[in-house]
């Protein structure tokens, strides 16, 4: 098999096998080609001749552009597994790769919004005009199931099923799995069908299945409810920045507060690794504090 046909195989495994998203895959190639042209500029344009040495220089190269340590991990990870694809359809010998190990960024724990300061948001979003039934009923989505923005950009309406109270949700990787939401959300997702969605789509002579519209009556893009939650924090009295993934990010951590385990949440968040759940596993100071002087007895 000619080395041309490599890469292009190995995102088909992707795919196929893997179900990896077309976003993925995309990341995978821009990596597996930025690797390729480094190779060319080297005057080496086989992945078969590839030592260890040229991982280092390669991993100089990417330090020197000064890139965040998240992004070098992955761009490495990439390579590690493209390699070990090569390797166990025995194209390659070596995976050079396999011997980097790169040191782990600190913990950063996620940032998210306090009860009060989601009262203070659910109170700016508030209002009598077309889009502000959407933007509230965008919100009440988006707390109340913790789904990514690019899982809420592509609900459609069939997806929702108010008499059980759950949201189908097409996840990473293509894969699926039942969210509910509450009282407040379907009460929102209601009254935005037929004060704005309806009209707008009206007005414009659209058809399609997705839920939530921009203004001309189109799929709204995950950039676009991204605009939407800046312009709902700048009229509210809160001041710090927004991003929609902090409302998934408070989703969680209100869960876990409120006495929710850990396995619930893995699975109301997607996630394919209990791992990746455990960085809510922090807890307020406020709820911290109210635990000690409940239980302590010299609290």
């Amino acid at each position: 098999m000619d080395e041309s046909q490599w890469i292009s195989i190995f995102l088909q495994y992707l795919m196929i096998e893997r179900h990896y998203s077309e976003l993925t895959k995309k990341a995978y190639e821009e990596d597996i080609l930025e690797f390729k042209k480094f190779l060319e500029e080297t005057g080496e344009a086989s992945f078969k001749a590839v030592t260890l040495s040229d991982v280092r220089i390669y991993l100089g190269l990417l330090n020197e552009k000064q890139l965040s340590r998240n992004s070098v991990s992955r761009k490495i990870s990439s390579m590690r597994a493209f390699y070990q694809f090569l390797l166990k359809d025995q194209l390659v010998e070596d995976n050079p790769f396999s011997y980097i190990h790169l040191k782990k960024k600190s913990l950063r724990l996620p940032r998210f919004f306090y009860e009060k300061e989601m009262e203070a948001l659910f109170t700016a979003v508030k209002g009598d005009r077309l889009l502000d039934f959407r933007n509230e009923a965008l919100l009440e989505v988006l707390y109340g199931t913790g789904i990514r923005v690019s899982e809420c950009s592509n609900i459609q309406i069939k997806d929702l099923d108010f008499e059980l109270g759950v949201l189908l949700v097409h996840g990473k990787g293509n894969k699926e799995r039942y969210v509910p939401f509450g009282h407040y959300a379907a009460i929102a997702i209601k009254e935005y069908l037929e004060k704005c969605r309806t009209p707008l789509m009206t007005k414009y002579h659209k058809e399609h299945p997705y839920l939530f519209v921009n203004h001309y009556g189109d799929q709204i893009t995950p950039t676009g409810i991204e605009y939407v939650l800046n312009q709902v924090i700048k009229k509210s009295s809160l001041t710090s920045n927004i991003h929609p993934h902090m409302l998934r990010h408070t989703f969680a951590t209100h869960l876990l507060n409120n006495g929710a385990d850990m396995r619930t949440v893995q699975e109301l968040l997607g996630h394919a690794s209990l791992s990746s759940t455990q960085i809510y596993a922090h807890v307020t100071k406020e709820h911290l504090q109210k635990n000690y002087r409940q239980f302590h007895p010299r609290a």
